[in-house]
């Protein structure tokens, strides 16, 4: 059975926050340097949106599919509150093997807390996905810095997600038993 979701406003502090910057900046670009910059940056940036509409789209409905199709007892056992170390093994494992950018591994990790992941868990997923990628070292780390630093730095780099997602279990201990 479903839990509730909660509901979550279609505009929040952060979005009239980041509204805000956007008019502000755009008023300084106008002011300082007129109409066409200004046109040109609206442009680019209306480039960029069509460029990645598709992709959070895919992102949005896979983490929405996620959460769907794995069962909360499976998600509970294997990566909610009661899973221990197991469930920090596997959110490593799946952080650093999940390719590409934020568009795909949040909504992929919003599905899966939704599902029953621990909070403990996401936050192991998301710090290996951004310290340990796999897909980032195979084609940018190794080409510029080559194979030794690349090994030291995931070396003493593969204890953080288990230590974030250790101390995020001890702070948020009683809030997990939902």
């Amino acid at each position: 059975m479903n839990e509730p979701r909660k509901q979550v406003p279609l505009v929040d502090g952060m979005t009239w926050l980041f509204l805000a910057l956007a008019a502000v900046s755009g008023g300084a670009l106008w002011w300082l340097r007129g109409t066409g910059p200004l046109r040109e940056a609206a442009g680019e940036a209306l480039l960029l949106l069509i460029a990645v509409i598709p992709i959070i789209l895919m992102a949005v409905l896979l983490g929405a599919y996620v959460q769907k199709l794995i069962p909360a007892s499976l998600a509970r056992r294997w990566v909610g509150t009661d899973s221990g170390f197991r469930g920090l093994v596997l959110a490593t494992v799946a952080g650093a093997l999940t390719p590409g950018g934020p568009f795909a591994a949040f909504p992929l990790v919003v599905g899966l807390y939704h599902a029953g992941a621990s909070l403990a868990v996401c936050v192991t997923y998301i710090t290996a996905w951004g310290v340990l990628g796999v897909q980032r070292v195979l084609v940018w780390e190794i080409a510029f810095f080559g194979i030794e630093f690349v090994a030291l730095r995931m070396l003493v780099s593969l204890p953080l997600p288990f230590v974030a997602g250790l101390i995020t279990a001890g702070l948020f201990r009683s809030r997990e038993g939902r």
